[in-house]
């Protein structure tokens, strides 16, 4: 069984030491779905996604990107990073539902799933709060890892 990685031998919170791995390309895509009633979702798509507080995939895209930079910052232990790319799409899925996928990608010693995860999660929370006038029954699911490579290993969980 692997041990935590972010958990000092005294059982402590303890930042992971990446001095001595190499730079590498890391890349994650992340998904999450917001899922809105029938005829929510029905008006917002005859609308293309405007609301009174503006268009809803355009602020979703900017929110996701922003977060997904300041990951470090809301999460306490990642390290900051400097990303090369953060790429968010919005897509309609089925079941009157919006998938979010955001790709992250830099040169690194670390990881960027949390980057990934983080811009999926607020792009997701964005698309929340520019809807909820309609309606609070908007419900954001199904946050996930898609796909990691350029560490120990290449993952994807998600298929």
């Amino acid at each position: 069984m692997s041990s935590l990685s972010h958990i000092n031998d005294q059982g402590l919170p303890s930042m992971v030491d990446i001095s001595q791995k190499q730079v590498t390309i890391r890349t994650a895509i992340a998904e999450s779905t917001v899922q809105f009633p029938e005829e929510v979702f029905e008006q917002l798509s005859g609308q293309n996604f405007l609301t009174k507080k503006g268009a809803v995939f355009q602020t979703a895209i900017i929110a996701g990107v922003m977060a997904a930079k300041k990951t470090s910052d809301i999460i306490p232990l990642c390290h900051p990073l400097a990303l090369s790319t953060c790429k968010i799409d919005i897509e309609p899925a089925d079941n009157f539902a919006l998938k979010v996928i955001c790709l992250v990608r830099c040169e690194g010693k670390t990881g960027v799933e949390m980057e990934a995860l983080t811009g999926a999660s607020a792009a997701a929370l964005c698309i929340y709060d520019m809807c909820k006038a309609l309606t609070h029954d908007i419900t954001i699911s199904n946050v996930r890892l898609l796909h990691k490579t350029g560490g120990k290993s290449d993952i994807n969980p998600g298929k």
